[in-house]
């Protein structure tokens, strides 16, 4: 009777723990699932955060490229994204930290924001710059344009006056003159008679030449070619050149104006054959030209 009962109890107790050691297997088997999946949310929680923190990352990457210079702010912040990501991905995930680095997510997507808000408003500031100053450079060019356009204008003007205002002849004519006893000058054709040449011309009338002291030059040729006379030299500003006979000095008053002047004969008498005259202004400018023949 006693065995029995001793039995019944160690079969009681040995049911116990049995039923303690299946509950003790399946709160360990519960515990081991809820740490693996405790484990995975945080590594999953750890790779939001990583893809966070790199979709922040690109778009810096993406704001410095399309900023025309470098702002080092945007790389500054490019960067310690750069050192969270590292972080982030050697760290050992718990919820603490993993709480910490989303909270800092936050903190850097204000970031991101606020910077970028400055960036944009630096870029729009530039290209109002950059519209301003090719606005700028438009005008001036047309400015320029303009300017050079009335340097043209000047210069055509100018050369117009100059043009406009040089004297010409209007006529030119030139005689192999006798001098008689009594003085008078009576002209001839025969070389051996010949005295003098009479150099007659009239210089037209022209308003808007100044008025003032001119000097012409006279400039015989002889038969054969050679200037007769004294031979003088005469440069203008150009670096032309002559050698002239003579000169005749004359005050014009803007109207026409006849002019003669005489060219005596050589050391000998004249030579037969074809003579030539020329008349030039002060500039060395030819006006008129006379030819005529000595028997």
């Amino acid at each position: 009777m006693t065995e029995t009962k001793s039995n019944n109890g160690l079969k009681v107790l040995a049911a116990l723990l049995g039923v303690v050691l299946l509950g003790t297997i399946i709160y360990t088997v519960s515990l081991y699932q809820d740490k693996k999946k405790t484990e995975s949310v945080l590594t999953k929680e750890k790779e939001l955060v990583v893809e966070d923190l790199n979709s922040l990352k690109s778009e810096y990457d993406k704001a410095i490229l399309e900023s025309n210079a470098t702002n080092e702010e945007l790389v500054s912040a490019r960067d310690n994204i750069a050192k969270y990501i590292d972080s982030v991905k050697t760290m050992k995930a718990d919820i603490s930290t993993l709480s910490r680095y989303r909270r800092q997510v936050s903190v850097l997507k204000a970031e991101r924001e606020q910077l970028l808000k400055q960036v944009d408003s630096l870029t729009r500031s530039n290209t109002m710059i950059a519209m301003q100053r090719d606005s700028t450079y438009v005008e001036l060019e047309k400015q320029t344009v303009f300017n050079d356009s009335l340097v043209v204008q000047n210069t055509q003007l100018a050369d117009a006056v100059e043009k406009g205002s040089a004297l010409n002849l209007s006529k030119i004519n030139v005689d192999a003159v006798k001098e008689r006893n009594s003085g008078k000058l009576v002209s001839t054709q025969r070389a051996r008679a010949t005295d003098k040449f009479k150099i007659c011309f009239t210089i037209a009338d022209n308003v808007i030449a100044q008025a003032g002291d001119r000097e012409f030059y006279i400039e015989a040729l002889d038969p054969q070619g050679n200037v007769m006379g004294e031979s003088f030299s005469k440069t203008n500003d150009e670096g032309a050149s002559i050698t002239y006979s003579k000169s005749t000095s004359f005050y014009y008053e803007n109207k026409s104006l006849d002019i003669c002047d005489y060219l005596n004969k050589p050391a000998g008498d004249f030579k037969s054959g074809k003579y030539m005259v020329n008349v030039y202004d002060d500039k060395l400018k030819l006006l008129g030209t006379s030819q005529f023949t000595l028997k």
